[in-house]
Parts: structure tokens; C-alpha cells; sequence
């Protein structure tokens, strides 16, 4: 088991929904539920708990079950996925449940999930793959350790961005390509070829524990699934949601991934700053600083898991 001993100082007022009903599933995956139209259309997977610390996509998930969402074409796949994280969620210390032995999303490279390692993440990952690699659309709902505007993580492909963009939310889509420490399930397979066809979105919603990291969920989850033609505008018409701001795109230039025992940020940056002068110190990695590589630059998710062969911060350039 991996411990994770980051204390918490922000309010925790979103806590997941109880989700052992959903156990049983219905295509013989525990928590994963899959719905045909029997008509012809894509397979569109929404995925929630990846990180079992991150409540906003089990509401969301637990909403479209509610509402018994059925697809009018194709297949819809909701799937809740490290469980066992999230059943130990706690209030009291809510950081130490993103995972039991490791991050669910750095192991979906090919090597990884062949590989003879054994792992909480590695069997469910395994276990839930086949359904990921059939999946033409995926959304995946996540949240942050930091109050931060939410994050739109397109991946590397541009039809990531289009897929960003038919979302229309949040207002910043992020061409980023993932992490030094392993392969995430937005990543995987077909998502990220280049000769794919398949596109996957990493939805950053907020902070973990803030109340709109749900709303933004939900209200993106109607988005993804009404822009495909998979439901009508019902869902959506239903929350009220106003029209979306304009998006704006950005392309991490540098991954800032740590090489020394002990990293630290120049000031206690959220994510979201834009640095206006290229240049500006923003951190020490050991005794090398990391700077700013170019002006107005955006700091993406900086992180509290300064450990060795983590992203720190990744630094963004907007695109015309």
C-alpha cells in the first residue's frame, strides 16, 4: 500500500453518494453498467472515481442513474471506478483515499497492464479494460487538490480539442501529454494513436470537496452526451444551464516532473495563474530552479505530491 499523508486545510462540503447499489453492474463488471439502444451509434463510457478522493463524478454518475438516462442510439457505459479507494473515503482525512496501492490513472500503458505486477489499481484496471478499449467517446471526471478554475485535459490528439470543444465546458481545454509516472485511462490505446479514431476527455471540475465540482460535472456529463446525439436536450434543459463562455486553448509547453528529494513552489500558487514575464521563478526542484519558459505563461494543476517522479506543475502556452 502507498500512503498518501497530505493534511488537509479546505472545507470538505461534497462527500460521494452511497454507490452500493450500484455494485451488482449489469455486464458482469462490478459498478459498470452499460445501456443499448438497439439502434446503430457510438459507445460513449462516463467514468467517475478514478481517484477515490474526488466525489464530483459519483454524483454525477448517480444522477444519470436516477434519472434512468437511456441512450436513443449506440451504447452509454457508466462506469464508477476504483471503489475500493472511494469506500474509504473520510472526511477527517480526505486526501489519503485517492488510492490503496497506487494511482489507477498512471498504469494504462500496455506495458503496464501486461506486466506481472500486482496492484489494488492494476486488477481493477484489468478487469475494466476491455469495456475502455471498446468505448469510442470517453469522458472522465475528475477534480483537484487546489481551488482552481475547472480544466478541460484534451490530451495531445486534436480530436481530443473537437471533443472539448462539443463539451463547450469548462472555458480552458488543455492539449497536455499526461505524465512522466504512467499512462493515464484517457491515454489508453485507441484514445491516443495516431491512426485512432476514438477520443477521450479529462474533465478537471474544481477543487475535490467544493459543491460546484458536482454541478460542473453534471452539467457537462448532459453536454457529452446530448452534443454526441446520444440523449435529447431534456437532461440538460432540466438543469437550467446557462450558455457556456467562450473556450480558449492552451498547450502545456513543460511538464515539470521532479528529479530531487525535495521540491518547492515560490508562492502557493492554486493553478489557473497566468505569469506574465517568461523567466519568473516559480520553484526549486533541488537546488535547480524552474522558471517560467515563455510569457503568459498558465500554471496547470500545481500539485502537493512533491515526491520524486512527480508532476509538479505543468506550464501552458495559449494557442491562437
Amino acid at each position: 500500500m502507498s500512503t498518501i499523508n497530505i493534511p488537509n486545510e479546505l472545507p470538505v462540503d461534497l462527500i460521494g453518494p452511497d454507490i452500493a447499489a450500484y455494485a451488482v453492474g449489469n455486464t458482469g463488471i462490478p459498478y459498470v453498467w452499460s445501456f443499448e439502444a438497439g439502434r446503430p451509434g457510438p459507445h460513449v463510457m462516463i467514468s467517475a472515481i478514478v481517484h477515490g478522493n474526488e466525489p464530483c463524478g459519483s454524483v454525477a454518475l448517480d444522477w444519470l442513474m436516477s434519472q434512468d438516462v437511456r441512450p436513443l442510439k449506440g451504447t452509454l457505459t457508466l462506469a464508477f471506478m476504483n471503489t475500493q479507494a472511494a469506500s474509504r473515503f473520510d472526511p477527517a482525512d480526505p486526501n489519503a483515499s485517492r488510492w490503496v496501492d497506487e494511482d489507477f490513472n498512471r498504469v494504462w500503458s500496455a506495458e503496464a497492464l501486461a506486466s506481472d505486477r500486482d496492484s489494488v489499481e492494476l486488477r481493477r484496471a484489468r478487469q475494466v479494460q476491455p469495456l475502455v478499449a471498446s468505448a469510442d467517446y470517453l469522458l472522465d471526471l475528475h477534480s483537484m487538490q487546489q481551488p482552481a478554475p475547472g480544466l478541460a485535459l484534451a490530451g495531445w490528439q486534436e480530436r481530443g480539442v473537437r471533443l472539448a470543444q462539443l463539451v463547450g465546458v469548462p472555458d480552458r481545454i488543455v492539449i497536455d501529454r499526461g505524465h512522466a509516472a504512467g499512462m493515464r485511462m484517457r491515454d489508453h490505446g485507441a484514445f491516443s494513436a495516431d491512426d485512432g479514431q476514438a477520443a477521450a476527455l479529462l474533465l478537471e471540475c474544481g477543487q475535490h470537496w467544493e459543491t460546484g465540482a458536482a454541478d460542473l460535472a453534471k452539467e457537462a456529463s448532459a453536454r457529452f452526451l446530448t452534443g454526441l446525439s446520444v440523449i435529447g436536450p431534456e437532461l440538460l434543459d432540466g438543469l437550467g444551464a446557462l450558455d457556456p463562455a467562450p473556450q480558449t486553448v492552451w498547450e502545456v509547453a513543460e511538464a515539470v516532473t521532479i528529479t530531487s528529494e525535495r521540491y518547492t513552489h515560490t508562492q502557493p500558487f492554486t493553478g489557473g495563474e497566468i505569469i506574465a514575464e517568461k523567466g519568473t521563478l516559480l520553484g526549486h526542484d533541488g537546488e535547480r530552479p524552474v522558471v517560467s519558459p515563455h510569457d503568459d505563461c498558465m500554471l496547470v494543476m500545481p500539485s502537493k505530491r512533491l515526491w520524486r517522479g512527480q508532476t509538479a506543475v505543468r506550464l501552458a502556452r495559449r494557442r491562437d
